[in-house]
């Protein structure tokens, strides 16, 4: 992100600029819906509406907690390279409305709402892990206390002038280790303390709505432009176009790496396959494009696409039920774009830093292994750690009984659909949901 980059000092307002960053901002508030239709497609019927609240709501808690303390915490002034504060921005009254943000040409207000979305954005991503199980209340007070231990300051660390990974060198164009394996790290902590949902690896538990991940997935895919080449803050040298660019090759490099992997491995194409292809390819390629060219960004999105597919299977394997592959995609596409960083970082984008492959050696990459591994532990043993207080206090988890009869009746007094007026009466109730997982095609992932 470009506050991590020293720039010369600019002292007038750019209209041009302001206006591409408040649009960029919207794109980013737009990921938030997509990911809840992403989400809500790839669960059961029972499910869905509880899938697609678990984003909404963060829309709600995240962005009143930014305005009360989270700017002030992720960009105010530095204590101890751990965490910022300025109280003058308590409550975002004390701001000018022309007041320009830290050198560039766009006010404060238009930066602190484009890394609003950001904040909203990276709890909802855990939630796909927790699919089927966790109680609204919960999950609510989750994010609350989630955002304010764990991302705001991680946001400082990586992003914030003073952060120690700022100062280390750590380059995270916009959100490898902040949102991503931030992300990724959290949804493993939780889903290792509530355990797995009633009958994982025995009963059938197949995306209900395949059109709806792939609307989510294109949406996402959209927004992701906002989100990445947005991030370099609308500055006049053509880095934000090598990113807007390397986010278009990398994710599309990354679809055709993951269908290619699915077709050797299982035997088919699949359309939940590409959706997911190309959400790997979009995270892997966060911290990474304005570093690399675009021949680059072909290797980040097809490694992405590969190990990814790879990597959502390993639940199986070791038994932690991950449902909607938040961390086979989030967590180490995330570490694989930040590491990666390291070998093709070309030295003629975001910086002069160069690569393994560039003649820069390995310095960059140890740089890059400790912002990704810091990271990683923290979100992942203070988020267990979250969990573990809730599930004791007010309880994380539903009964089965209500994780078996469908989490959104209970919670939320919902269904998703209604069949009884559609001429099917009763029968069509029961029938629709296993018409829709036999519907669904083979995957994988649609296996889990």
């Amino acid at each position: 992100m470009a506050p991590a980059i020293t720039l010369a000092a600019e002292t007038e307002l750019s209209a041009a600029n302001t206006g591409f960053m408040l649009i960029c901002s919207a794109l980013v508030m737009l990921m938030t819906p997509a990911l809840a239709f992403f989400y809500g497609g790839m669960v059961r019927v029972k499910s869905t509406l509880n899938m697609l609240m678990m984003s909404f709501i963060s829309l709600g808690i995240v962005t009143v907690l930014w305005v009360l303390y989270g700017f002030s915490m992720a960009f105010g002034t530095d204590s101890g390279s751990i965490v910022g504060w300025n109280s003058d921005w308590v409550g975002l009254s004390n701001i000018g409305l022309t007041e320009l943000w830290d050198g560039y040409t766009i006010p404060v207000f238009v930066f602190l709402v484009f890394q609003l979305m950001f904040a909203v954005l990276t709890p909802a991503l855990i939630s796909g892990a927790l699919a089927d199980r966790v109680k609204f209340t919960a999950w609510a007070l989750f994010i609350a206390l989630w955002v304010t231990i764990v991302y705001f300051p991680v946001a400082h660390w990586v992003w914030g002038a003073g952060g120690w990974a700022f100062e280390l060198g750590v380059i995270d164009f916009a959100g490898g280790t902040a949102v991503h394996i931030n992300a990724g790290a959290a949804a493993l902590g939780v889903i290792l303390v509530i355990g797995k949902r009633v009958g994982f690896k025995k009963d059938p538990m197949r995306p209900h709505s395949l059109p709806l991940v792939m609307l989510g997935a294109g949406l996402l895919w959209f927004g992701w432009f906002g989100f990445n080449a947005g991030s370099w803050l609308g500055n006049d040298d053509g880095v934000g176009a090598l990113m807007f660019v390397n986010t278009q090759v990398a994710t599309g490099a990354a679809v055709l790496g993951w269908l290619a992997y699915e077709k050797i491995r299982h035997g088919a194409f699949t359309t939940l396959g590409a959706a997911s292809g190309a959400v790997s390819g979009l995270v892997a390629i966060t911290p990474a494009g304005g570093a690399v060219s675009p021949l680059g960004a072909i290797a980040v999105g097809l490694i992405a696409g590969v190990v990814c597919a790879m990597a959502v299977g390993l639940k199986y394997k070791f038994g932690y039920d991950d449902s909607l592959d938040v961390v086979g995609v989030h967590l180490v596409g995330g570490i694989l774009g930040s590491l990666l960083i390291g070998f093709f970082a070309s030295g003629k984008g975001q910086s002069d830093v160069q690569g393994l492959f560039y003649g820069g050696g390995l310095d960059q990459f140890w740089k890059q292994c400790a912002g990704v591994f810091g990271v990683l532990a923290y979100s992942l043993v203070v988020s267990a750690v979250l969990a573990f207080l809730l599930d004791k206090t007010i309880g994380m988890r539903v009964s089965e009984d209500v994780e078996v009869a469908g989490i959104d009746q209970a919670e939320h007094a919902e269904t998703a659909y209604d069949f009884s007026g559609a001429g099917g009466g009763a029968a069509r109730t029961t029938a629709a949901p296993a018409a829709s997982a036999a519907a669904s095609g083979p995957s994988k992932k649609v296996d889990a």
